[in-house]
């Protein structure tokens, strides 16, 4: 499942660089994760980066936006045209 940035958000800017798939960009009041770019970092890291950098803990799994680790793999080899060995 993709994640999404809650209205807890702060705006401190720490998680866009992070997103290894730009799915992290500024919206109109917080900043707001594209679903269809989100692969949770599989295929690049073990864990979502944005997580590991928020410092107000606000990047939840998204409920709405339900994908399965094989989903989520087969995400990434769409957006990056690599294979996860």
């Amino acid at each position: 499942m993709a994640l999404i940035i809650t209205d807890e958000c702060i705006n401190c800017d720490v998680c866009e660089p992070e997103c290894p798939n730009e799915a992290i960009s500024a919206g109109e009041e917080i900043y707001e994760i594209e679903p269809s770019k989100c692969t949770e970092c599989v295929g690049h890291y073990d864990e979502p980066q944005c997580q590991l950098v928020c410092p107000v803990d606000c990047i939840p799994q998204d409920d709405n936006n339900m994908e399965t680790q094989e989903e989520l793999e087969a995400k990434y080899e769409r957006l990056t045209g690599k294979t996860i060995s």
